[in-house]
């Protein structure tokens, strides 16, 4: 998989890429992020990327010249399954949706800013427009790296045990049950015995209980209830 990221601050995310699974994952070839200077694609001597709001305002609204230059370079050396945007009024995202985007090939995530981008480029580009949460930030560059991170996780090969993202919280609509390692008792507080009986049956069912009951008590939306 590749994903290009379009932003006018790319050194924010320079080290996020650059550690753990993330880095290992873009060794071993599994997955490529390309992270591109949006001021690289403008005319401006200034290298400017924004200007004022028509019909007034606070704040400054991103051009359209330089996304859509950026776009069309990329879109001239492969073909894009999605030019997501992230911005606070997106699709909220969710476990489901990142599994969609772990199946593609080739994504293009273009980093909001100030108020935003002209509303053009969003109708005339935009294929997908996602937002982390109902709040703002100062750009789109943490949420793109958030959205890179929990799919490039899901790509075969990418986690050391690739089961492990199947019992992630989410996935079967439930929150991921308690978790313990050594030392087996601490300071008087005992694993479980059932995880330390070795019977793997007895095991699973307790999870799905646990997950269930946890579920229930801290996000019962997910139970439709």
């Amino acid at each position: 998989m590749r994903i290009d990221i379009i932003t006018c601050l790319p050194r924010l995310l320079d080290s996020y890429f650059a550690h753990s699974i993330l880095q290992r994952a873009q060794q071993a070839g599994h997955a490529e992020v390309v992270v591109h200077d949006l001021r690289d694609y403008t005319l401006d001597k200034h290298r400017r990327v924004d200007d004022y709001m028509f019909g007034g305002g606070a704040g400054m609204v991103m051009q359209i010249e330089p996304i859509a230059r950026c776009i069309r370079a990329l879109q001239a050396e492969r073909t894009y399954d999605e030019v997501i945007y992230m911005t606070p009024d997106g699709q909220r995202l969710n476990q489901q949706t990142v599994n969609t985007f772990s199946l593609k090939q080739n994504l293009i995530i273009l980093c909001g800013h100030y108020k935003g981008v002209d509303e053009r480029i969003r109708e005339r580009f935009i294929t997908r427009e996602v937002s982390i949460g109902d709040f703002v930030l100062s750009g789109g560059e943490l949420p793109a790296a958030v959205l890179s991170d929990a799919i490039i996780r899901l790509i075969p090969g990418v986690l050391n045990d690739e089961t492990s993202a199947l019992t992630d919280s989410f996935q079967d609509d439930l929150l991921a049950p308690p978790v313990y390692t050594r030392p087996a008792e601490w300071e008087g507080m005992k694993v479980p015995d059932i995880l330390l009986s070795g019977h793997e049956a007895k095991i699973d069912e307790w999870r799905y209980e646990q997950a269930l009951a946890r579920t229930r008590a801290r996000r019962p939306d997910l139970l439709g209830e």
